[in-house]
């Protein structure tokens, strides 16, 4: 089971100033989570919070896993290449549980690969979808298109030149290439995907993009890639068990939420410094894109101008990644010395597991007899003990500088951990929503670029968007050539 260390988090570790007072977490906190769990299962499994039955066999897991289960093994064997088109929660979830649990080295692997090789296409930057085609001829590859509507402008310019490309390369064989995963009645997606006879998965109702990653938008490229997708929702529902928990210091993902809320806010300390920067530093490369998943996860469902009584509020955090070791030597100094305005969260891997759960990772040992004195310390250690060696004395270093830091323990990386890490997330995703008195499942903001985009892009009913965006936008003269 992961654990949540939050010691660091405190005053009598980093001071008055800049800490919680412990005893706030057995007064007022306490009762603020007990009172939110139970308004949080009130909700559960109701309107948006419809992701918290996706692991759940009393819920929607059984049925979406198989059905996943099914698709997958009518593909199994049979592609080179899987190419997932989708953005922002359709592909950064399928893009962290790749690399959390499948090799580096994965695409390019000849002997032992689990499944075909991947690729995730999250943007429409031209240059990089025509080198991904370039290496995937489309009589090699199955194309999975996640899009709930099929009208988000960058997945449908990505699979309207698919179709085009397999109906020049397969012709009638064409949907035999194709998964989608959609509005299981509704939208444009359905509609294209009902006439062509493609395989579909649904994309669940209540259930928005952040919160996708364990129903089948991201359990079918996990699944075509070897990931077990059980031993993940088993994590996920273990973990969303214990954080219904009443009790504070028995559920992560309340005191994970009271934490950041309490000091992003600049709340329960006597200075009232807000600390509204969130840092999240896996010591592990294979989970550093999980921070990418996260930052999603945390802004968007945070960042809100209004409140969910209509009243402007401006609120949210403002996520950031970084890798140990590799940003101790990048950031780290802006973080001991600079504004103390964050809080940071470290991810630490007890047990460096190699591929089919092999102790490979911990038995990487630097030599011994190299002669170099100044390196003689080095010689017999692993370096697995080297990295958290890394982690730990950075954490000594920011406690140093009275910067608040909290670490999660990963026992080993493997699908059940990262279920638990995920479904941790989300619920302090919704904790936190309500302590910050702000609806998390919305993203108005987001959809005045989508409109904008529309306009500009000569979309139909749009041609106001195009005026106002030429009108706010035009030529200057403060332009430097």
């Amino acid at each position: 089971m992961l654990t949540l260390d939050y010691a660091n988090c405190l005053a009598d570790r980093v001071s008055n100033t800049h800490g919680l007072d412990p005893a706030a977490l057995s007064g007022p906190l306490a009762e603020q989570a007990k009172d939110l769990t139970q308004k949080l299962e009130e909700t559960r499994g109701t309107g948006w919070e419809r992701w918290r039955l996706l692991a759940d066999p009393a819920g929607t897991r059984n049925a979406h896993a198989e059905a996943v289960k099914s698709i997958a093994k009518k593909h199994d064997g049979k592609w080179e290449n899987l190419v997932v088109l989708g953005i922002g929660g359709s592909a950064l979830g399928n893009i962290a549980l790749q690399s959390a649990l499948n090799p580096p080295t994965h695409n390019i692997m000849t002997v032992g690969r689990n499944g075909p090789r991947l690729f995730v296409l999250d943007n429409v930057d031209p240059a990089n979808f025509a080198a991904v085609m370039a290496e995937c001829p489309p009589e090699k590859t199955l194309f999975n298109v996640v899009s709930k509507s099929g009208e988000t402008a960058e997945t449908a310019a990505q699979f309207m030149i698919i179709r085009d490309l397999l109906a020049r390369a397969v012709g009638g064989k064409a949907s035999e290439h194709i998964v989608a995963v959609t509005d299981a009645e509704k939208g444009t997606m359905r509609q294209i995907c009902d006439a062509a006879g493609y395989d579909t998965l649904p994309v669940p109702d209540g259930v928005g993009g952040r919160f996708s990653v364990l129903s089948p938008v991201g359990l079918f490229s996990a699944a075509m890639n070897g990931i077990d997708i059980d031993a993940l929702l088993d994590g996920a529902n273990e973990m969303e068990t214990k954080c219904r928990n009443p009790e504070l210091t028995k559920n992560p993902a309340a005191m994970l939420a009271t934490i950041l809320v309490e000091l992003g806010k600049g709340r329960s300390k006597s200075s009232g410094e807000p600390k509204p920067m969130h840092v999240l530093m896996p010591y592990c490369n294979g989970l550093y894109l999980l921070a990418d998943w996260f930052r999603q996860l945390w802004a968007e469902s945070l960042g809100k101008k209004h409140a969910a009584d209509g009243s402007v509020v401006f609120e949210g955090f403002t996520p950031i990644k970084a890798l140990g070791a590799t940003d101790q030597h990048s950031q780290v100094q802006l973080y001991r010395e600079g504004p103390n305005d964050k809080v940071f969260g470290f991810l630490e891997v007890e047990h460096f597991m190699g591929e089919n759960n092999t102790a490979f990772g911990e038995q990487v040992t630097i030599p011994t007899g190299l002669g170099v004195d100044a390196l003689h310390y080095l010689e017999g250690k692993t370096m697995a003990s080297l990295l958290n060696a890394e982690k730990r004395a950075t954490e000594y270093a920011l406690v140093d500088s009275e910067r608040p830091n909290f670490t999660i323990k990963f026992p080993s990386v493997n699908a059940h951990s990262v279920g638990e890490f995920i479904m941790l997330w989300q619920v302090a995703t919704a904790y936190a929503g309500l302590m910050l008195g702000i609806d998390a499942y919305d993203q108005p903001a987001v959809e005045t670029g989508k409109k904008a985009t529309f306009g500009l892009m000569g979309r139909d009913g749009y041609a106001e968007w195009l005026d106002k965006v030429n009108g706010t936008l035009g030529d200057t003269e403060y332009t430097i050539a």
